[in-house]
């Protein structure tokens, strides 16, 4: 192996990403697209129901809940609340705890 390809690189001194991060404000939404046509009622239910769910685990997170026995319908539907969200499901919930499982 040639010795220019055992140097290290330098650390970058700035940052790499391509727009500037700016983590003292909240994030933006993304930008919203249309579902695809022509899929069955069930598909855009469990759609939707699975982004709810990752905005509130995510808003969880945000606000120190990091266990998913910390996260009690209760909880999760005060954050609902907080972050502009209806009410959610039972199921709903169980899905929030489940992706706070999932990603410990």
């Amino acid at each position: 192996m040639p010795a220019a390809a055992l140097k290290s690189k330098p650390l970058p001194t700035q940052s790499t990403a391509k727009r500037p991060v700016l983590l003292e404000t909240p994030c933006a939404p993304a930008e919203k697209r249309p579902l695809p046509p022509g899929r069955p009622r069930h598909w855009y239910v469990t759609h939707n129901r699975r982004l709810k769910a990752m905005r509130l685990a995510i808003a969880l997170l945000d606000s120190g809940v990091y266990l998913p026995t910390q996260a009690r319908d209760e909880k999760i539907r005060t954050t609902a609340e907080l972050i502009g969200v209806h009410p959610p499901s039972d199921t709903t919930c169980h899905m929030v705890r489940a992706f706070m499982r999932y990603n410990r």
